[in-house]
């Protein structure tokens, strides 16, 4: 793996994955390889930490939507943190937001399970 690559962290029955870099079509298989790694283990719930993302494109978008999507469709309670205002008001604006709740923090995140 690459030093952009995500990474994944395991808090209790959460699986969270930390997105770095920027969020493309380009850069969209690692993330997607991510998500499957953590299904294939069986995770219900998991988080998807935007903390170290710089930059997010309409090919990023499209990413995320095909992962939250497939998601819904196992029954997998999806979050997001560390996403900017801008972010937050586009992710929402594409309706993201209806499938995968966005929180301010980790923590809260967690919380919330």
């Amino acid at each position: 793996m690459g030093e952009k690559d995500p990474a994944i962290r395991v808090h209790g029955d959460v699986s969270l994955i930390d997105i770095k870099g920027d969020v493309t079509a380009q850069t969209g298989p690692p993330i997607e390889d991510a998500y499957r790694q953590v299904s294939l283990a069986g995770a219900t719930k998991i988080v998807l930490c935007f903390d170290q993302a710089s930059y997010i494109n309409s090919g990023g978008i499209a990413v995320l939507i095909t992962i939250v999507a497939e998601g819904k469709k196992k029954g997998q309670t999806v979050r997001m943190t560390g996403l900017s205002a801008h972010f937050q008001k586009i992710f929402n604006m594409v309706g993201l937001t209806r499938y995968a709740k966005i929180y301010p923090s980790e923590d809260a995140a967690l919380k919330d399970f």
